[in-house]
């Protein structure tokens, strides 16, 4: 699950520059993917670290690379 949201965080980064936000849902092709996933990346982003609903990708790319 790292390997993949630091690659959609670089894709992201890539095409619309260092500003670009996003949310816990980027991360998958849509909500029915992989449910359970999905709640544990919503966990991570809302209970855990409380973050907005959009934060930049470098950010997010950031934590997750630091193993937050």
């Amino acid at each position: 699950m790292r390997r993949k949201a630091i690659s959609v965080c670089d894709a992201k980064i890539a095409k619309k520059g260092e500003a670009v936000g996003l949310s816990f849902y980027a991360f998958f092709a849509n909500r029915n993917e992989d449910p359970e996933r999905l709640m544990e990346a919503a966990e991570w982003w809302i209970k855990t670290h409380q973050l907005d609903h959009f934060e930049k990708a470098v950010k997010i790319r950031a934590m997750i690379a630091a193993g937050q």
